[in-house]
């Protein structure tokens, strides 16, 4: 029998990765509580360290029981990074590895003197802001020691597609015909049109429309301006969709998961899309300038950047189209924010960069159970012309990416206990699925992998909603 890569009790690389994520997300939990521990200026309620004094003030006992949680949570993962680096240099991690880890444990031990002499002399004492920084580089570095230690174990050298799969057999595809009876026949072209406006897209861009509603006017926010700030987002999202639609109707032929699009079968007349696209962008306009002239002008962005930056430019041509096209998906939350205030705030760029970031560690799931697909359409996808491995290391990537700007959120902004244990929680699942999908290796995994960032991002929208208009000033 072969001996174990790792000492016991982890023995196996599966184990490892287990401990690794373990420790990324007791580090990660550190973050979130230490950005509440200053955000609650908990740290003045225990000016001395190790242990903490009970202040004079019987009205700042919650503020220390914050500060010795986060005492007591920085004993427990410094622990865990410790044995974690450990198991790595005497197991079989690998030189880049444990060097990551090392340094992370190195530089964890500069965090803790930087949290005692913040303690003990304030913290105008040192750089605003280094504490949380030196947090941010330590979780960066051990996700980084995670996606190099699975690209190791599960990865491949070269695993790009080289040939095109087989093209559909479009030859024997006649025209979709309209049924005979009337109301059937208007029942499914007007399903047709509400396909060619993308719905499924809708309620996920409309949570972020909220969350920045809810985050530039917290319980004040005034109903008229929900309804119009979602109506026009509606109109616009279903205009870009539509306008996609058009676009791409002969690729679409050429993909089985879009070959049954009302274009590509033409079930509608390419000049009738075009109007209804028309139409859906004048009435999101006039629904925007409602509420003020900086929204609509964000409404028309988004719909041009969708339909023309996105579908014509980036998605054909360059590897990194998920990445820049995930601009489309972060225009809601300044155009949430600008509803309510007619500017665009830290705030609301801080939300556009959370799903900016995860937009890619979401669809590159979608890319890659489509692998085939895309690579039949000819687009240049990261699975395609980069290869699984690449791709699903890059997922582990923007996943901690996220995470990092969950914290900054947290740090510019008053959210809460709620909203930091969401993103603890759903995060924890959304990088425990990535990490399976690493093992399996399957599309059944990486759509598992894909439905747990819809999940993580729903969750945090809801739990920013939440925080905002009920939570806060109480």
């Amino acid at each position: 029998m072969s001996s174990p890569s790792f000492p016991r009790p982890i023995e196996t690389r599966s184990r490892f990765a287990t401990l690794l994520a373990a420790t990324a997300l007791g580090v990660y939990l550190l973050l979130i509580i230490g950005a509440t521990t200053s955000l609650t200026d908990a740290a003045a309620a225990c000016n001395t360290w190790p242990t903490c004094a009970a202040p004079s003030d019987p009205l700042s006992q919650t503020e220390l029981a914050v500060a010795w949680t986060h005492r007591l949570a920085a004993v427990v993962v410094g622990g865990l990074l410790l044995a974690t680096t450990a198991v790595a240099i005497i197991g079989d991690a690998g030189k880049r590895v444990y060097a990551t880890l090392l340094a992370a444990t190195a530089l964890y031990a500069v965090q803790v003197g930087v949290g005692a002499a913040t303690a003990t002399l304030g913290p105008q004492a040192l750089i605003p802001g280094a504490h949380l920084g030196l947090g941010v580089v330590i979780f960066s570095l051990v996700v980084l020691a995670l996606a190099w230690d699975l690209e190791v174990a599960t990865g491949s050298e070269d695993d790009t597609i080289e040939h095109s799969p087989e093209p559909l057999d479009v030859t024997d595809q006649s025209p979709r015909e309209l049924p005979a009876a009337r109301l059937a026949r208007a029942k499914l072209t007007a399903y047709a049109y509400f396909k060619m406006m993308k719905p499924r897209l809708m309620w996920l861009l409309c949570l972020v429309a909220a969350a920045g509603m809810a985050l530039a006017a917290g319980p004040a926010l005034e109903r008229t301006t929900i309804v119009a700030t979602l109506a026009g987002g509606v109109l616009a999202i279903g205009a870009s969709g539509t306008f996609n639609h058009v676009l791409e109707r002969d690729v679409d032929q050429q993909m089985s998961r879009t070959a049954d699009r009302p274009l590509a079968t033409d079930l509608i007349p390419v000049t009738n899309a075009l109007l209804f696209g028309l139409f859906l962008t004048a009435a999101s306009m006039s629904v925007f300038l409602t509420i003020n002239a900086l929204a609509a002008a964000l409404g028309l962005a988004a719909i041009l950047f969708y339909s023309v930056v996105y579908t014509l430019l980036l998605k054909p041509h360059t590897v990194q189209n998920t990445v820049l096209g995930g601009a489309a998906g972060a225009l809601p939350a300044l155009i949430g924010w600008a509803a309510v205030t007619n500017e665009i705030g830290v705030p609301a760029l801080a939300l556009a960069g959370l799903i900016f970031l995860w937009t890619p560690a979401h669809f590159y799931n979608l890319a890659l159970a489509y692998r085939d697909d895309y690579a039949r359409g000819g687009f240049p996808m990261l699975p395609v012309v980069r290869g699984e491995t690449v791709t699903r290391k890059h997922i582990l990537y923007y996943i901690a990416a996220t995470l990092v700007s969950a914290v900054v959120l947290v740090w510019i902004t008053d959210l809460g206990a709620l909203y930091a244990a969401t993103v603890v929680l759903f995060g924890g699942l959304f990088l425990w699925f990535a990490i399976d999908l690493h093992f399996k290796q399957t599309d059944r995994a990486a759509f598992r992998a894909f439905h747990a960032s819809n999940a993580f991002l729903g969750a945090v929208l809801v739990a920013i909603l939440v925080d905002a208009l009920v939570f806060t000033g109480l």
